[in-house]
């Protein structure tokens, strides 16, 4: 593990990110509910945006955005790689409280789930990489402009528009798939420009402007697009789905990937280790001179 004070401050931020976006999911779905049982105004799930008038939903996107405050700071200080996998911490936090909160029970594969995700979460801070030093926007744009990302974006874009106009009419209202791959994809892609967006306030906070670049600029329309479709698509999947059973879903998967990739990279690493702490056997011993007796 690399430890630096930035890692330390990131991770900070990243777990109380968590905790405020776990809370918020359980106070605006308390809110959902309450909209949807007045029955003034069409349900979030049927396309309607009645939990617009709930106090309840406010304050948990008030709960929400000081968590994503939280979780923007902390791409300031650590790699994407350390902080963005901690999201997942926010799952425990909200099926924690909605156990106890929404009376929803926490079965045991989700308590599997919740353990996964806490070892998942340890692993990846024991091996978070040090960050590389990047000291101009331009520079992320570089990065960002390059063939391949600039393929994968193309791919997330076309993926999310077909969900949104073709498959969301047909069954998103049954599946939480569609709404998850929607808000996957556009968060795929808020990752990096969220990354952008803070390195850019650090560097002008330390009298290196960055908001002169025109990239600073689409890299904030990105993150906003993307936070807004991300929002109006949560908000119909949160309101259909308890908390247990999205726990439940987002592990069962990665449970079978990441078990089968671990066990085999630790197989190969001790392999590696055998090998290289195998001493060298040492050169074998010149065969001795030939000895000459001379008789006298």
């Amino acid at each position: 593990m690399v430890a630096s004070l930035d890692n330390v401050r990131g991770l900070t931020l990243a777990m109380s990110s968590s905790a405020f976006i776990g809370l918020s999911f359980v106070i605006k779905k308390i809110g959902l509910k309450k909209a949807g049982d007045s029955g003034a105004r069409a349900r979030a799930g049927s396309g309607g945006h009645s939990y617009l008038y709930e106090p309840l939903w406010w304050l948990g996107m008030v709960t929400m955005i000081l968590g994503e405050i939280a979780n923007f700071a902390a791409y300031a200080f650590a790699p994407a790689i350390l902080v963005t996998p901690l999201g997942a911490l926010s799952i425990i936090f909200s099926a924690v409280l909605a156990h106890f909160i929404l009376k929803e029970r926490l079965h045991m594969f989700g308590v599997v789930g919740c353990i996964l995700c806490v070892v998942g979460s340890v692993g990846i801070v024991l091996h978070a990489p040090k960050e590389r030093e990047i000291n101009s926007v331009e520079e992320i744009w570089h990065f960002a402009t390059q063939p391949g990302f600039i393929v994968y974006s193309c791919v997330a874009v076309v993926g999310a528009l077909f969900l949104i106009f073709w498959a969301v009419k047909r069954s998103g209202h049954r599946k939480m798939l569609v709404y998850i791959a929607i808000c996957s994809l556009m968060g795929s892609l808020t990752v990096i420009s969220v990354k952008a967006v803070a390195i850019a306030l650090k560097l002008s906070f330390s009298e290196s402007n960055q908001f002169i670049y025109v990239q600073t600029w689409f890299f904030i329309f990105v993150v906003i697009i993307c936070c807004l479709v991300q929002l109006n698509y949560l908000n119909k999947d949160w309101v259909s789905q308890s908390a247990t059973q999205i726990a439940t879903q987002l592990c069962g998967f990665v449970t079978i990937v990441a078990g089968t990739f671990l066990l085999h990279k630790t197989n190969t690493s001790s392999t590696d280790r055998h090998v290289e702490s195998a001493p060298t056997p040492p050169p074998p011993p010149p065969p001795p001179p030939d000895q000459i007796c001379v008789q006298g």
